[in-house]
């Protein structure tokens, strides 16, 4: 197990922003990115050209989508993923654009959040959704790549029918501990009794449980909120997962700086 770090693709400035990671002692990394316009052939080949440079390793490419977004319980249902219909054509399109992006500089594993997956398999929505993971899981096999969910907007057992469903072998976990408990759908440690084998990735990332029914617990610093390292730690472990604990602190300024220095030294103390 490693420490990683969350690098947010930009359209200049990607050699600062590896840079500085590698100057902080980080050799791996989730590239996230949102925006398709740079997803070009130019910034893949200089991506590689410095991974290879600063010995730093992209382990995965956190895809995002075009479209409203709403990260709450009110709006978020209605404009996340590729649960609402009226998004679902163009942001499978973004997936897809996204993927080939992600083999241009060599990483199998795409990650993105897909919404709040209808937990109820009779939910009229939920055919239709279950098409288009099933499409856009086989698109990836296809190329010997991984489709990771990022964990958040559902149950643990909501995930895991959906990948029995599915029925395809290239479906994993992006786990994002603090997401389970800002959305307050379960116990992170107790979620690895679930999903446990299925995680490919995690963001070391904590939170508190939402107080009322319209928006999410809020994020802290790793280690001031509910989700308990040291356990997770232990059952990522039991379970084989052997990759990156990939910091991500959604604040920014100094103070996203000293809390990611500071939860990196935790974090390699407990591994």
């Amino acid at each position: 197990m490693n420490v990683g770090i969350c690098i947010h693709h930009a359209s200049e400035n990607m050699r600062r922003l590896i840079e500085t990671a590698a100057e902080n002692g980080f050799h791996h990394g989730q590239l996230i990115s949102w925006e398709p316009a740079n997803w070009t052939d130019e910034s893949a080949a200089e991506i590689s050209a410095l991974c290879r440079e600063l010995d730093f390793t992209i382990t995965a490419f956190w895809c995002g989508w075009v479209g409203p977004k709403f990260w709450n319980f009110t709006e978020g249902p209605q404009t996340l993923g590729l649960v609402p219909v009226e998004y679902r054509h163009a942001r499978l399109n973004n997936l897809l654009d996204g993927a080939a992006f992600a083999r241009k500089i060599g990483v199998e594993n795409v990650v993105t959040h897909m919404g709040f997956i209808p937990a109820l398999p009779c939910d009229p929505n939920y055919p239709g959704f279950l098409a288009a993971i099933k499409f856009l899981a086989n698109e990836l096999k296809r190329h010997g790549q991984n489709l990771l969910f990022e964990t958040g907007q559902e149950t643990p057992v909501t995930l895991l029918r959906l990948f029995e469903d599915v029925g395809t072998d290239n479906l994993f976990v992006n786990l994002d501990p603090a997401n389970l408990v800002m959305y307050g759908m379960a116990n992170p440690v107790d979620a690895l009794d679930v999903f446990g084998d299925y995680v490919r990735g995690v963001h070391a990332k904590d939170g508190l449980y939402p107080t009322n029914g319209r928006h999410l617990g809020p994020e802290v610093k790793v280690g001031a909120g509910k989700v308990d390292f040291p356990k997770l730690i232990e059952g990522l472990r039991a379970h084989g997962f052997d990759g990156s604990l990939t910091i991500e602190r959604e604040i920014s300024g100094e103070q996203q700086r000293i809390d990611i220095l500071d939860t990196k030294a935790y974090l390699e103390a407990l591994i």
